[in-house]
């Protein structure tokens, strides 16, 4: 075609129209094979987490190490902002843990409520004059005190403000054992928790770090750590975040694990070795994503450094952590995890794509960066392809609509295996409205949840400012969590 006859073409809109349908196509497959990449994946990773929980189940994997009197020092550092409603509950939990050997090391972190106060009130602690080898940074001590909790020595820092990285930090100065678990002050362990996340370090000589479980207590019963009460949250919002928890928890991370590809351990609950914690450097204080920071730091030191290493997952050490009982904490609970991905995938760009880092490059750093980075973007933007090809009378809608409703149905199916087989495995009983409950919530979860939180998550980069040094507001329930001398 010369360009006069292009032009012409052009002119009375056959071209163009041809050039926008093809464009909308190309667009469209495009977004149908992301969206089938996505189920694959998530098949896969239900599958697998299902059939090695009920491997676990009827092998009774940990009996006989459970019977040896074999402890893993341990040193649970819990930073605490404005976290007098719980953290008493949480403290008197740990108090009760089935385990020999450990500290708690609570880290204040210039709180301005009475955290302080009800802390000292609540377990008699006296000061002491103590010093601390900084060796990660972190802002200085301004006073410590000491005691304990049913027996378990207790240490108190009061610092400066600093965020969270900062009291973490903190945390592994003052911290006396080789190895450290960071949980969040509004959570609690269940009895057996430390016994089965130290398991992989005793079985494994080269376990570096260990992720926990993290359940949601919206709704449970805790009495001396022992679950009593399993029963899905009243409120909805709360109740999809558990579908939501059992999916992530259940599939992904016990799929990555299989191939030491976990890039997350998350911050409510996880397990590390200090001395390589600190010859990394610590949780980077400039970051709101600490947790996946550090995680991905640890693989590029040990790898860097030719070292045999593993990062495992335990599916069974179980932490109990509230989840936002509102839509607006909600969001802007993603919008800060989202930050944070967004720090750790471009801090740690060279890791996309190089032969060095295996599996961790080619699966879960492109898992990560497609999946959960862009996905929003990916999903938002293919929908709106879809609206606009069906403007212009460009796609088959019945085949649409019937794409659409087989992949919210298949993702609801998902969910709801993901929650049952947890439910199954731990031996824990439902009532007939919760598996009804369930089962409605799944197909809203995977839809009109998943798409609110896709634009928040989208939204979460406009306009923003590194505030790796600011805690996350979230209002604050009190545990449902009692202990025998009460």
């Amino acid at each position: 075609m010369n360009m006069p006859n292009f032009l012409n073409v052009l002119d009375t809109g056959v071209g163009a129209a041809a050039f926008v349908q093809g464009f909308l196509y190309f667009v469209g497959i495009l977004f149908v094979l992301y969206l089938i990449g996505y189920s694959t994946f998530l098949f896969l990773s239900v599958t697998v987490g299902s059939s090695i929980l009920y491997k676990r189940k009827r092998e009774d994997h940990y009996k006989n190490w459970l019977t040896v009197d074999c402890y893993v020092p341990v040193t649970i550092v819990v930073p605490a902002y404005n976290e007098n409603v719980t953290i008493v509950d949480s403290l008197r939990s740990l108090g009760t843990l089935d385990y020999s050997l450990y500290e708690i090391v609570v880290v204040n972190d210039g709180s301005t409520d009475d955290t302080v106060d009800v802390l000292l009130e609540a377990f008699d602690l006296k000061p002491i004059e103590r010093p601390i080898r900084y060796q990660v940074p972190c802002e200085r001590a301004e006073a410590v005190w000491i005691g304990k909790v049913n027996g378990v020595p207790l240490t108190l820092v009061s610092k400066g403000n600093g965020g969270k990285s900062d009291a973490l930090n903190m945390g592994i100065n003052v911290a006396q054992y080789p190895y450290f678990i960071c949980i969040d002050a509004d959570s609690v362990l269940q009895c057996d928790s430390l016994r089965e996340i130290t398991a992989p370090v005793v079985e494994e000589d080269n376990v570096v770090a260990v992720g926990g479980l993290v359940r949601l207590s919206n709704g449970i019963t805790l009495k001396d750590g022992r679950l009593t009460n399993y029963s899905l949250p009243r409120k909805v919002i709360p109740a999809m975040q558990v579908l939501e928890y059992d999916r992530s928890f259940l599939s992904a991370r016990i799929l990555l694990d299989q191939f030491n590809g976990n890039l997350i351990i998350s911050g409510a609950f996880g397990l590390f070795r200090k001395d390589l914690v600190i010859a990394a450097g610590g949780y980077d204080l400039d970051t709101v994503g600490e947790d996946m920071e550090l995680v991905t730091k640890l693989h590029v030191f040990c790898r860097t450094n030719n070292m045999d290493y593993r990062i495992r997952y335990a599916a069974d050490a179980i932490c109990w952590s509230q989840a936002p009982e509102t839509l607006r904490e909600l969001r802007g609970q993603r919008r800060r995890w989202h930050r944070g991905l967004f720090e750790c995938m471009t801090k740690h760009w060279r890791v996309f794509a190089n032969p060095r880092y295996g599996l961790v490059s080619f699966a879960s750093y492109s898992y990560f960066l497609v999946y959960e980075l862009l996905s929003p973007f990916i999903e938002l933007f293919g929908l709106v392809t879809v609206f606009i090809a069906f403007a212009f009378n460009f796609i088959n809608v019945p085949f649409m609509i019937m794409f659409f409703m087989i992949y919210a149905v298949f993702g609801a199916v998902m969910s709801l295996t993901a929650f049952f087989s947890r439910v199954q495995t731990r031996d824990l009983k439902l009532s007939a409205g919760d598996v009804v409950k369930a089962i409605l919530l799944a197909l809203f979860e995977i839809t009109v949840l998943r798409f609110i939180l896709a634009v928040t998550r989208m939204l979460a980069l406009v306009g923003y400012k590194n505030k790796g040094r600011h805690w996350e507001h979230v209002t604050r329930q009190k545990i449902n969590c009692t202990h025998s001398e009460e």
